[in-house]
């Protein structure tokens, strides 16, 4: 995979007005009311490359039929690790955006691998419980470092409210109602050399890389 470019502040908050831009189909009236509830879910997150979201597909059309399952596999294009959330929101919040992306533009840290290696079941609601890959203590040692870092750059931007100390490496394959122990599986790896802001759009089953910054360097935060 290339390595992409850094995204300058300015460039994230032109590509969340685009996003804005393009969900506006139907402009409001000066004297319609603003929508109210939640249109926006941000998070930081790792994306597989290509070969790596096509394996996942593959693992969880296979586990899905092994095991009965009635969920759909999500579609490739949103197979993630989550590293951070930043909450829902009604329409895009141009400020924190704009500290998430000098926060994540300090960040010095080496590109790594990650192994995903067993399938199980989080508890969940009882009709949709996530179905997911996780991974051993040493297949995501590195994962666990850079996260450490990223919590690190938040915190020195201010943004300390919003780091959670806790944090399960997962990538999400479908939702289900049955919950299934613990099962090895052939393992995912890829190589991480980005990761990016994440906007999920509520309600539309899609997410949208606002932005997404390299790894290189030390594998300290600066």
């Amino acid at each position: 995979m290339g390595q992409p470019e850094r995204a300058p502040r300015d460039t994230v908050i032109a590509r969340f007005n685009a996003v804005s831009e393009c969900m506006a189909e139907h402009p409001l009236s000066p004297s319609t009311e603003p929508p109210r509830r939640p249109t926006d879910r941000l998070f930081f997150a790792l994306l597989p490359d290509a070969p790596a979201a096509a394996a996942i597909a593959e693992l969880a059309n296979r586990l899905k039929a092994e095991h009965g399952l009635k969920g759909r596999p999500l579609a490739t294009s949103r197979f993630h690790v989550t590293l951070h959330f930043f909450g829902d929101h009604v329409g895009l919040p141009h400020a924190l955006v704009d500290g998430l992306a000098a926060a994540a533009s300090a960040l010095r840290f080496a590109p790594f691998d990650v192994v995903f290696d067993q399938a199980v079941s989080f508890p969940g609601r009882p009709r949709k419980r996530p179905f997911v890959l996780r991974g051993s203590e040493a297949g995501l040692a590195a994962l666990m470092d850079f996260r450490r870092g990223l919590s690190e750059a938040l915190v020195r931007q201010g943004l300390g409210e919003l780091v959670d100390d806790t944090f399960t490496p997962h990538v999400t394959l479908l939702y289900d109602g049955q919950l299934l122990p613990p099962q090895p599986v052939g393992p995912i790896v890829w190589r991480v050399n980005d990761f990016a802001l994440v906007d999920s759009l509520i309600g539309q089953a899609r997410h949208v890389p606002l932005a997404r910054w390299p790894l290189q360097g030390a594998s300290t935060p600066s």
